[in-house]
Parts: C-alpha cells; structure tokens; sequence
C-alpha cells in the first residue's frame, strides 16, 4: 500500500516538473523569436497521476520534449548574425617620380582629387602641373588620404616603337640644282631708311602704310628688277623691341643690306644686326643713305664700322659700299647691281624637286582665313594640297597667295608666300616640312608633343632632386639639434617649431600688398606679340607695382577676351587689331577698357601711364610763410590762460586755414592747426611779410623765444613709374 502511494507520489512530481519546463520554454520562445506552437502534453497525462501504468507513455513525452528542445537550440545556434567581413583596401602600383596624371590614373581618380588631397596634406600644390613629377612624401600621402594602400612597382613604359619625327632630306644631287633668285634682308636702325628704301626698289608705298613711318613686321616682297632679275626682300623692324624678327631674318637670308644713315651713323641696333649678320655667317652690303643731306657724312660711317669689323672694299676689305638716299631715289641701280654680282658669286641654287623644306617668317590669325602664315620656301615647290608641319601644327594648303594677295597655284624656292589651311598657328622661325598624308602629320605632331613632355619631366626630376636634397640636409640639421635631449624635451621642441611653422603658413586666399595692374596683350602676328612680351620681360618695378600678364595671344579681340579681362579686372592691350562692335559694346558693358595702338611705343607709353595711375599719390610740403617768436604772452580766456606767441612774419604770408610746424634748431616739435591769429587786437586770416602779430596753438606746446612758427601746405603729387621700356 505504501509503495503505491509513494510510486503515485513519484509520477505526480515529474509531471509538475515537465509542465514546469513546457510552459518556462514557451514564455522564453514568444520573448526572443517568432511565435509559433508548443506540443503541449494531453490531458490524459494528467489522469496517469492516478494510473500506475501510464509511465511508459511519461517515458515517451519526455523523449519527444528532449528531442524539440535539442531541435530548437540548433535552429537558434544557426540563426547567428553575420559575421563583417573586413573591406580590403584598393592597392594602387605606384613608382617613382610618379607624375599628378600617372597617380590619378593609376587611383583611377580625377587630376583635381590628386590636387585637393595633396593640398590637405600640407603640401605646397601652386607650382605642381598635371606633368609634374612628384615626391615619394607626395606620393605616399596621396594614397593614404582617399583610403588606399600602394604597392611599389617598375615604372610602366610606354615603347615607343620608332622616331615618328619629320626630319629634312639629305643632300641633294648637284645635277638636280637649278639655280635660284637670291632671298635679301634689309637691316639697321629705326628711322635709317629700310623700308623707304625698299619702297623705291619695288615702286610702292610701304611707308605709308606703315603705322608711325616705323616697321612693325618681316615683310617678304618678291621684286623684279629693270635688268629682269628677281630679288627676294626681307624688310626687318629696326626697333630695340624687334630683335628677335631681325635675328630670324638674317638665319633664312643670304644677302644682308646694312643701311645706315649717312647723318647718324652706326647706332645701337645697327650693331645688333651686324652681329646677327655674323652669327648667320651671311655677307653684308652697306647702304650709306640719306646722303642728300647737307650734314651726310658717309666716310665717318665707313671709319665707324671699322671697329665692328664691317671693312668696305677702299679700306682693303671685302664689304661693298654704296651711297644712296631712299627718299629721292638716287644711285638705287648700283645698289641693285652689288646685290646681283654677289648672288651671282655665291652661286645660289635650290633643288626645286621632292618635299618641300622652308621657315615660317611670320604668323597671324585672319578673320577670314584664319591661321595665315608667312614662309619662304627653301627647298622643293609647294602645291595646293600639300601636306606641311611646322612645329607642333599642321596644314593642308587651301590657298597659296603672294604679297598683294594674288593666288598662286606654285611656289619654288626663295619665294616668299602667305599659306592658309594651318589647324593652329606655329610659331615665327618654326621649319616647315611636307609630309606624305595627313595620318603622317598627326604622327609627327604626336611624336613632337610627346619629346616636349619627356624633356618637361625631365627639368622637374632635376628641381625634385635638389629640393629633396635641401630637405634632406634641413632634416639631418634638425636631427642634430635634437643630440643629447630627452624624448620630453625633444617633443616639446617639435611642438614648439609645428606650431611656428602653421603660424606662418599662408591663407588658401592670399592677398596683394601693393598694388597690381593685370593686362592682356593680343596682337596681329606672333612677331608682333613676341616683341610685346620680350619688352614686357624687362619689367624690374615690381616693389612699386606688380605687373600680372593673364593672358596674351594673336588675332582680334574677341568675347571671350573681354570676359577674362573681366574676371582679372585687367585692361586690354591690342596692337594692330581690331575690335568689332558686339565685343566693344560687351566692353562697355563690363567696363572693360581696350586700349589699341598701331604704334609699339604709343602702347608702352599707354601701360606706364595706367601704371603709374595706380600707384599711390605722394604728400608734398609747400612752405607759405615763416616767422620768428620774439616774445609769449599769458592771455585769459574765460577760466583758461591761453599761451599766446608773438611773432614776425620773415618770409611770405602766414593764414589760418593752412598747417603750421614749431622748429627749434632744425627739429620739429609741433604740428597741427592754430587756433588764433591776431594783428593788434583784431582778428585776420592772413599776415604778410614784415607784419607782427600773435598767434596761439592748438595743443599745450612749451613755446620759447627764437623758435620758428612755419606755415605749409600739402600737396598730393601723382607718381610716376621707374620703369623703363627702352623707348
């Protein structure tokens, strides 16, 4: 009987415990997941409380409870959150003397990102180009900052299978030479002359059209002569701003006319074109001209060249001379026949055959035509068609004109020819070469454009090199000071030289002390601005003004001129080009001032007077009257005792209104305003020399007898530039 109650007992307890555990797994279940059904026990369970039998069926419920409970532990363990995998960095292969375009590339970011991220890491970006090379300090805080990591590599070069280059043909074949008319060039000082002089040979009016009776450009003109020889004229400028133009004259001429003014004599820039003459190792004919002048001295010329090596035919020597005067046309025969007796010893001949080879004299952008360019011909004939490159640009000839502007459909050698159908303009002195197609010109320019580059990379390696050796040595300097420190007394210092050195880092927008004067200069050749810009190098005024050139270009003024002009706040220089009335009207709008001139002087006059309007005025003293004290008085003025100063005026009149000064032996103690002036017991504006009268100050000066009262004026004076052009 007892051991049933206690087996009863026994099966009541476990069923407590199992309903205890059902009901604890489902409360847990519904609070951390989805909810979904417990298995419950039956309610027949319940009455095996009173059932001695029921255990097998106990036996099995639990075996199902376990068998869930392990399921739910292992759905539970599988629905872990996901592990984060770690984001690898991208690897950029870097090299060194990576240029900005090379990293960007290789970051596959754009140029600007390199810029902005170089810039945050306080390095100095205002000198750095897309061609820059850079640093490895640069290199390696580039790729930090946008998040990368880099890799050290063999530079990736590009192989260039061939020279791509146009280069000259060889020797020709003598039997091929035929002969050539002979390419002149005349040259001396300005207002010599030279032009005039060419104006008789060819019967024209060159001078006329020439701006300020002075040439400006290389003419080339083709002239026939009585005897049926044809002369090939170079006319050069004979201003200081046009050495260049000369220069490139006498390398592309055979024959050079020295002209010289019989009344002058050797100047400046006639020894310049000898020695230009000298150095192109081209023969020289003087031209003595103006000798119809009462003051012509042709025989002191000819004793004056002695001294620069220029010996005429009388003295010994192998120089011709010939006395003309340009203006009257005399004796211009025999400057002609010297002209072709030397050509005919030289024995001038081309070879008129194969690919054309010649010198660009002078380029310029033509409203209609556009790049125009003016060349001579030095080997080959050119044709309509033809393909010719020039520097870093090409053309395919769309039309061949001469000097008055006559189409031409051939050109031999030492012709002169204006030729139109350049995609942009070269340069003045660039060679031109023919090529076989236009895929052959791309190549040539390709090839050129990629040597620039090289030769580019190659002078910033050189200026990396040495400022990493300065940084170097800075660096090594700045590791001794530290010999002997602590590592406390070594921080405390390189926190010290950190913090001076952001002290003195500049703003990210700097500001100009002194004043600026930012211009544009467009001119109607290349030459032209050129000459412009060589002038403007001479420039040594920047500690009164600073001259920012923005932009300079050749061809008209155009839109978008006047829109950078008006970003610059700059002026608009042109010389010898137009403006048409849309971009005038846009000028006036923007209040752009365009400042043409036809003459090279009258524009630099121009400048420095827009220069010198911006500088500051300068305060002058003008002295008015000067009296002497003889005596103080002590005057009451209400409750006040005014110090009253009894003077005579010595010298020109003393007035109220103007600025007084208080001298005691030469030095000045007081400056200000008086506050009275009395003659007698009256007051006046005025006293005039020899006149006594009393006057009192404006401040509390100790005033003593002997002392000198001055009355001045001040003045504003505008200043003028230092600088000087030359001209």
């Amino acid at each position: 009987m007892n051991r049933n109650i206690l087996q009863r007992i026994e099966q009541v307890v476990q069923v407590h415990n199992v309903c205890r555990q059902s009901n604890f797994q489902c409360l847990r279940h519904l609070s951390t997941r989805q909810w979904r059904p417990v298995p419950f026990l039956p309610q027949s369970l319940l009455a095996a409380s009173h059932c001695p039998q029921a255990s097998p069926f106990l036996k099995m419920t639990r075996q199902q409870y376990s068998l869930s409970a392990k399921k739910d532990k292992v759905q539970k363990k599988g629905k872990l959150p996901p592990i984060k995998v770690k984001e690898q960095k991208k690897l950029v292969e870097v090299w060194h003397n990576m240029t900005i375009r090379e990293l960007a590339k290789a970051m596959d970011r754009e140029i600007d990102d390199v810029y902005e991220t170089l810039m945050f890491s306080d390095f100095d970006v205002d000198h750095l180009k897309p061609s820059s090379a850079l640093s490895e300090e640069m290199i390696k805080a580039a790729i930090k900052k946008t998040g990368m990591k880099h890799m050290y590599m063999e530079k990736k070069v590009e192989k260039v299978v061939e020279n791509k280059d146009a280069v000259k043909r060889g020797p020709a074949d003598p039997s091929l030479l035929v002969p050539r008319h002979p390419v002149v060039t005349i040259m001396g000082h300005v207002d010599h002359g030279k032009t005039t002089l060419l104006d008789q040979l060819r019967k024209s009016q060159i001078t006329a059209m020439e701006a300020g009776g002075i040439t400006q450009h290389i003419g080339a003109f083709s002239v026939c002569m009585a005897s049926g020889d044809r002369i090939t004229f170079l006319d050069t400028p004979g201003h200081a701003a046009f050495s260049a133009m000369r220069e490139r004259g006498a390398h592309v001429t055979d024959i050079v006319i020295l002209v010289v003014a019989a009344d002058d004599g050797v100047m400046k820039q006639t020894i310049e074109s000898i020695q230009h003459a000298k150095n192109a190792r081209v023969p020289v004919i003087l031209a003595i001209n103006k000798c119809d002048k009462a003051d012509a001295d042709p025989e002191r010329v000819k004793m004056e060249l002695l001294s620069h090596n220029i010996v005429c035919e009388e003295f010994g020597g192998d120089v011709q001379a010939v006395n003309i005067s340009a203006l009257k046309g005399e004796n211009l025969q025999a400057l002609s026949e010297a002209v072709i007796t030397l050509s005919e010893m030289l024995e001038l001949k081309a070879d008129p055959l194969g690919l054309l080879e010649g010198t660009v004299i002078e380029c310029r952008t033509d409203k209609g035509k556009g790049p125009v360019t003016t060349a001579i011909v030095q080997r080959g004939t050119l044709k309509k068609g033809a393909v010719l490159v020039a520097g870093k640009a090409w053309a395919k000839v769309r039309l061949m004109l001469d000097e008055n502007n006559v189409t031409l459909s051939e050109v031999l050698p030492s012709m002169p020819v204006e030729i139109v159908g350049w995609k942009e303009l070269p340069s003045a002195g660039d060679e031109i070469l023919e090529v076989e197609s236009e895929q052959r010109a791309k190549e040539v320019i390709q090839w050129r454009t990629y040597i620039e580059e090289q030769e580019k990379i190659k002078k910033d390696m050189e200026v990396i090199e040495v400022r990493q050796k300065e940084h170097r040595e800075a660096h090594r300097k700045q590791l001794d000071t530290f010999i002997g420190m602590t590592w406390k007394q070594k921080s405390a210092m390189q926190y010290r030289a950190k913090k001076s050195l952001m002290a003195k880092r500049p703003s990210e927008r700097t500001t100009r002390d002194g004043p600026v004067v930012p211009i544009i200069i467009k001119g109607d050749v290349d030459g032209s601005v050129e000459a412009i810009l060589g002038v403007l190098d001479t420039y040594d005024a920047d500690h009164e003004c600073e001259l920012d050139l923005v932009h300079f270009g050749v061809g008209d003024i155009s839109e978008g001129d006047v829109a950078l002009a008006e970003t610059f706040n700059a002026s608009i220089y042109g010389f010898n080009v137009n403006t048409n009335k849309s971009v005038q009207h846009l000028a006036t709008k923007s209040e752009v001032p365009i400042r043409l001139h036809k003459v090279i002087y009258h524009l630099f006059d121009d400048l420095k007077e827009e220069i010198s309007n911006t500088l500051p005025e300068l305060s002058e003293e003008v002295v008015k009257g000067e009296a002497s004290v003889l005596a103080l008085f002590d005057v009451t003025a209400g409750k006040k005792t005014v110090q009253v100063a009894g003077c005579r005026v010595q010298k020109g009149l003393l007035d109220k209104k103007m600025k007084f000064k208080l001298v005691r032996n030469n030095t000045v103690l007081w400056e200000g305003s008086i506050t009275s002036l009395k003659h007698h017991k009256n007051d006046v504006p005025t006293v005039k020399t020899g006149v006594e009268c009393g006057l009192s100050l404006d401040q509390d000066v100790e005033i003593k007898v002997g002392d000198e009262i001055i009355c001045f004026e001040e003045k504003s004076i505008p200043q003028k530039i230092r600088w000087d052009p030359g001209f």
